[in-house]
C-alpha cells in the first residue's frame, strides 16, 4: 500500500469517527483520479460528490455501480440532459429554471430525481444560489408542486470564504434558519436534508444542524490533476 493509499484511508476512518451518528459524509472527489476514489471505497466510503458533468459521468461508467454520487458544483442549463440520471443527488439547484429544466428531463426519461436547493447567504457574490427571501417566496407560491419529476429534500449551503469562524457560524446559522422556516410554513413532504460545511468548517457545520457535510482536501488531499 502506497503512502497516499494509506493516507486516505485513514482520514476516512478518522473523519468517520468524528462525524456524529446520522450525518452523511460526502467525499468530494472532482479533480481526483478514479484510483483515489476506489482508496476511499475499499476505506468503506460510498457516497462521492462531482462537480463537472463530464467528470461524473466517466468515473461512473468505470467506478463500482454502488457507489452513490452527488453532484455538488454549478449546473449550466445545457448540461441538464446529460447529468439526469447519472446522480443520486443534485445539490446545487440555485433557480426556478434550472428546477423546471431537471423536472422535465427526469419525466423525459421516467425517473424522479432528488435534489437539494441552494441557498446564498456568503459574502461572496461569485457563489450561486437562491436569496434567502426570493426563495421563501417562490416556495410559498407552490409553483414547486407542479413539477412531479423532483424531490425537493431540502437545502444546501456554503459559508463565506474567511478564516474568521464566527462569520462561518453565523452563516451557517442563517442557512439552517432558512430550512427551518421552511419546514415550519411549506409542507414539502421529502424536505429533510441540509447540506453545509467543507473540510476546514463542516464542524461548526454539524453544530448548526447540517446532516450533509461534504469534505474533499482533508480526504484526498491537494487535487491531483
Amino acid at each position: 500500500m502506497t503512502e497516499r493509499e494509506t493516507d486516505i484511508k485513514k482520514n476516512i476512518e478518522r473523519i468517520r469517527s468524528e462525524i456524529p451518528a446520522g450525518v452523511e459524509l460526502v467525499a468530494v472527489s472532482k479533480f481526483h483520479p478514479a484510483e483515489a476514489i476506489m482508496q476511499a471505497y475499499e476505506a468503506g466510503q460510498r457516497c462521492f460528490g462531482e462537480s463537472r458533468v463530464q467528470e461524473l459521468l466517466e468515473k461512473k461508467t468505470i467506478l463500482p455501480a454502488d457507489i452513490k454520487w452527488h453532484f455538488i458544483g454549478h449546473l449550466q442549463t445545457n448540461k441538464v440532459r446529460q447529468l439526469v440520471g447519472l446522480p443520486s443527488m443534485i445539490e446545487s439547484v440555485d433557480s426556478p429554471r434550472l428546477l423546471e429544466l431537471i423536472h422535465k428531463e427526469s419525466e423525459k426519461k421516467g425517473i424522479v430525481t432528488d435534489l437539494l436547493l441552494q441557498v446564498h447567504v456568503a459574502k461572496e457574490e461569485t457563489k450561486f444560489g437562491f436569496y434567502p427571501e426570493e426563495l421563501k417566496t417562490w416556495l410559498t407560491t407552490g409553483e414547486y408542486m407542479k413539477f412531479n419529476s423532483v424531490r425537493i429534500c431540502g437545502l444546501m449551503g456554503m459559508a463565506s470564504n474567511t478564516p474568521d469562524m464566527e462569520v462561518v457560524r453565523h452563516d451557517f446559522r442563517k442557512i439552517r434558519e432558512i430550512y427551518d422556516w421552511i419546514k415550519s410554513n411549506v409542507d414539502i413532504s421529502h424536505f429533510k436534508h441540509l447540506s453545509m460545511g467543507m473540510s476546514g468548517d463542516w464542524p461548526i457545520a454539524v453544530e448548526e444542524g447540517a446532516d450533509i457535510v461534504r469534505i474533499g482536501s482533508a480526504i484526498f488531499g491537494d487535487r491531483q490533476y
